[in-house]
């Protein structure tokens, strides 16, 4: 549900019901050079994308640098939360 140019009652209660129904519910408005925009959307999965961290190798390397882990530019890992 999208919604704009109502009373804040209005808002809040359809927000409620769209709340209580599992319906995503958008709201907003604009004043000028001024505005808001809100969402509900209760309960979802989103991906993000993280950087993969490189494994150190038990090699030659020893010490502080060897040991913390490294991060890849380049490669990157998606997280399903």
């Amino acid at each position: 549900v999208c919604l704009t140019c109502c009373s804040r009652e209005s808002m809040l209660r359809i927000n409620q019901i769209c709340h209580k129904n599992g319906i995503k519910f958008f709201t907003g408005d604009v004043f000028g050079y001024h505005g808001y925009m809100f969402a509900d959307l209760g309960d979802h999965e989103f991906v993000e994308e993280k950087p993969k961290v490189a494994k150190v190798s038990s090699g030659v390397e020893d010490g502080p640098e060897a040991k913390r882990a490294r991060l890849e530019p380049a490669e990157t890992t998606m997280v399903k939360k």
